[in-house]
């Protein structure tokens, strides 16, 4: 790694599809929600610091959640910490992001990857980002990590890639031909037989230079926001700044807004163990069985004729479950969650119905 080699961890989600457990003001990825005694954000930081100094670590959150952050990563300083004023997706928080830095080391190599994803192959995972960060210093590259898919998941968003060496130094890098956004199930099953397809890991690699010029050809009305960037962030005003740009920002996706849009869109074939976590099905197929294929999170559960749920409950209490089959049974504070796994889709709008309906104290 050299001193221009920087990480910026976002950790501004809501994490909607985990409530009960996640909430608003503590949502997922500041919850040790794999039982290890550790948070996913801690997790995530923790493997970053194997990689770059502590000191070119950032991490972009809202807000609200900056005590949070300063309560669970040892040592950050109030500078490392970036806060959003407003949820507006990834493409304002990369822009931020990335002008913030650029003010810093304008020739810096950058990192952007989500607090919540669960990764279990340290070693390869290390040896990847160190390859993709050699591939961007030298290459006017706009680089993600994209992952061998194990399954027709409908739940990830695929790349499909030309099959054509590019990179002599890693020929796991491949020129991006599309993106495809959660398919149905028979697109997916083809895209995994078809062997050009990989998953979208949502973690990207590229140089200020390649990621700003972007911005500026692809988002200029959200990169001309930043225009006066230098004159506040970093700055006592920065706060105030943000709040005023986040204002007008247009909420969009990075995605959406440049990697589908531009021509130079590279990925590198990953072969690690990883999961983004964005479900309690997702969760389900990572964790530990018992003999009836249940996941149980809770010292006081004792079940009858109950198969291949994922059951976490207080372990203060005890609940007795029986009769269950493909069941999310999810206890947290003032709040019981009983659902199908297949219908998981719907807790979105069992969300936004207990919010009309019962206020925010559930949510």
């Amino acid at each position: 790694m050299t001193k221009n080699d920087y990480c910026v961890i976002m950790a501004g989600g809501v994490g909607t599809r985990f409530w009960p457990i996640s909430r608003t003001t503590h949502p997922k990825q500041f919850i040790d929600i794999l039982g290890t005694g550790e948070t996913l954000i801690q997790q995530t930081y923790k493997r970053f610091l194997k990689i770059f100094p502590r000191e070119n670590i950032f991490i972009i959150t809202n807000i609200a959640y900056k005590n949070l952050v300063k309560e669970q990563i040892e040592g950050i300083e109030d500078r490392q910490i970036i806060c959003e004023t407003a949820r507006r997706n990834t493409a304002p928080c990369i822009a931020l992001s990335s002008h913030k830095i650029s003010l810093i080391c304008p020739d810096a190599n950058v990192v952007f990857a989500p607090s919540d994803h669960i990764i279990m192959d340290d070693d390869i995972f290390i040896e990847i980002i160190q390859s993709a960060l050699n591939a961007t210093r030298k290459n006017d590259w706009l680089l993600t990590l994209g992952i061998t898919p194990t399954r027709p998941d409908t739940g990830y968003g695929y790349i499909q890639f030309k099959d054509e060496i590019v990179f002599p130094e890693d020929p796991r890098i491949f020129k991006v031909k599309t993106f495809t956004e959660k398919p149905a199930y028979e697109m997916a099953k083809s895209f995994v037989n078809s062997g050009d397809f990989l998953w979208n890991s949502g973690i990207f690699i590229w140089s200020l230079k390649s990621i700003l010029n972007a911005f500026d050809k692809y988002l200029p009305e959200i990169n001309d926001l930043f225009a006066d960037a230098s004159r506040y962030l970093n700055t006592s005003q920065e706060e105030d700044y943000i709040r005023d740009t986040y204002t007008v920002c247009k909420s969009i996706s990075i995605d959406y807004g440049i990697m589908e849009k531009a021509s130079n869109v590279y990925v590198l074939r990953s072969n690690f163990r990883w999961s983004d976590l964005g479900t309690w099905g997702s969760l389900y197929e990572i964790l530990p069985k018992n003999e009836e294929e249940n996941c149980i999170n809770g010292k006081n559960i004792i079940t009858y004729d109950t198969n291949n749920c994922i059951i976490n409950i207080n372990k203060n209490k005890l609940a007795v479950i029986q009769g269950l089959q493909d069941y999310i049974v999810v206890e947290a504070d003032n709040v019981l969650l009983i659902c199908k796994k297949s219908e998981e889709q719907q807790i979105r709008k069992f969300v936004n119905d207990v919010l009309v309906k019962k206020g925010e104290k559930y949510i």
